[in-house]
Formats: C-alpha cells, sequence, structure tokens
C-alpha cells in the first residue's frame, strides 16, 4: 500500500428503491440495517479504515443528500463529503467524481448495495490501478449457462470459460476514468458498470479476483443472507 493519500472512494447509494423490504415510511434500501449495521456504513468505514484514502463522497438520493442519517456521521468526517445523485447512475457517479479533491490520483467507485466487500479484494483493485489501467473485483462463473428464448426454449449452452461476474469496487486512474464519464456524457450513454464506459473507448481494464462476501443486496432474502455472512470469516 501507497504511503501517500491519494486515493478517492465514490459510494453510489443514490437508488430510491425499496425492495428489500423498506418500512411503511418508504425507508430506502442502502440505509436498512444489514449484518449490524445500516448498509452504507458498512462501505463508509471499510474505505476509512485505509490510510491511502483521502476522501470518501457519499452520493444520496437528492431528498436526502441535504439531510443525511445521523448514524452516517459515525466516522472521520473530515474525510467524507455527501453530495446529492442524478436522474441515472452515470449522473450520479460524475458528481461524486466532481466532489474528489485533486489529491485523489486513484479512484474506487463502489456500489452501496455491497456492504461486505473485503479489504483483501480492495487491496487487489488498488494495486492494478496504480500500474495505470483499470481493474474491477470480480468472480469466474462456475455454472452452466443456457441462452433461451422469449418462449422458455433452450438456444444454446453458452461457454462460460472466459466469463466472470463483476463486482465493485472498481477502480482506475483519475484521468481515465474521468475521461470515460465525459464520454459517456457527451454520448448521451449510461451504464450500470463503470468499467463498461472505459471498454467503448479501448481502454484497459483487468479483473481481480473478488469475493462471495461481497454479494449484492437486492431484496429481503438477500439481507438474510448477508447476515449469515458477516458470521463466516472469508
Amino acid at each position: 500500500m501507497s504511503g501517500a493519500r491519494d486515493v478517492g472512494v465514490v459510494i453510489v447509494a443514490a437508488g430510491s428503491s425499496t425492495r428489500a423490504g423498506g418500512s411503511q415510511s418508504g425507508e430506502l434500501k442502502q440505509f436498512r440495517w444489514v449484518a449490524g449495521k445500516p448498509m452504507l456504513l458498512h462501505s463508509l468505514q471499510l474505505f476509512q479504515d485505509r490510510d491511502d484514502v483521502a476522501m470518501v463522497v457519499c452520493v444520496l438520493p437528492p431528498n436526502v443528500a441535504g439531510d443525511p442519517p445521523p448514524w452516517l456521521f459515525q466516522c472521520d468526517t473530515e474525510r467524507m463529503l455527501v453530495t446529492a445523485g442524478g436522474a441515472v447512475r452515470g449522473e450520479s457517479v460524475r458528481h461524486g467524481l466532481e466532489d474528489l479533491p485533486e489529491s485523489c490520483q486513484y479512484v474506487l467507485i463502489h456500489d452501496a448495495a455491497r456492504p461486505l466487500a473485503t479489504a483483501a479484494m480492495i487491496d487487489r483493485v488498488v494495486v492494478e490501478a496504480r500500474k495505470g489501467h483499470g481493474a474491477i473485483a470480480a468472480l469466474p462463473v462456475v455454472d452452466t449457462l443456457k441462452e433461451v428464448s422469449a418462449s422458455g426454449r433452450i438456444t444454446r449452452t453458452v461457454d462460460r470459460s472466459s466469463l466472470w461476474r463483476a463486482q465493485t469496487p472498481q477502480g482506475f486512474p483519475r484521468g481515465m476514468i474521468l475521461q470515460a464519464h465525459q464520454h459517456a456524457l457527451a454520448s448521451g450513454v449510461d451504464a450500470t458498470d463503470d468499467s463498461a464506459l472505459c471498454e467503448q473507448l479501448g481502454l484497459e481494464v483487468v479483473v481481480v479476483r473478488g469475493s462471495e462476501r461481497a454479494m449484492k443486496v437486492t431484496d429481503e432474502s438477500d439481507i438474510a443472507r448477508a447476515d449469515a455472512m458477516q458470521m463466516v470469516k472469508e
């Protein structure tokens, strides 16, 4: 790990989904308690545990960013900023990138819906980003994959040997990810995956080993799974 604080982190938590069993008051998924604490707080504290992280920007829904939940401040507030998200994910990420200080030469982008990412997988992403290219945490596909028609008929079995499941964090040299997002904005393109924007420009992105713990929490059953997973060491 570098001795410099030159890494900036953008945690994307601007979605309005309540699919994960939100309360009747409309509690946001990213604020639900998972494995002992609010989902977003897991990621915030994990990244702030790193000595090379200069700033973490939490991108929240516009109607929440001005008055975030108080538990968000259970961290190093000198290394945290809150900004309002946009209409689509790409716009939210750009808002976060704009708020990172100039000292952040490398950028990690992470989805708050993956609260149990590990320090080891973050290390692997940062090491590759410092080499001058993009890097994403991912896992190889182990299941047999079937391509299926609209009627439900199997049309072919897909070769899985070169397929990986993308996770976050995804890391990049700052200039690289800014270039990718500027091009996406000019082209009117949005993506659920930041590395895809780099791929469109032919910029090099590699995969590093992710973790099964870095699962994406989408619904209530995922919360129960994450609670159980937190009890098991990687």
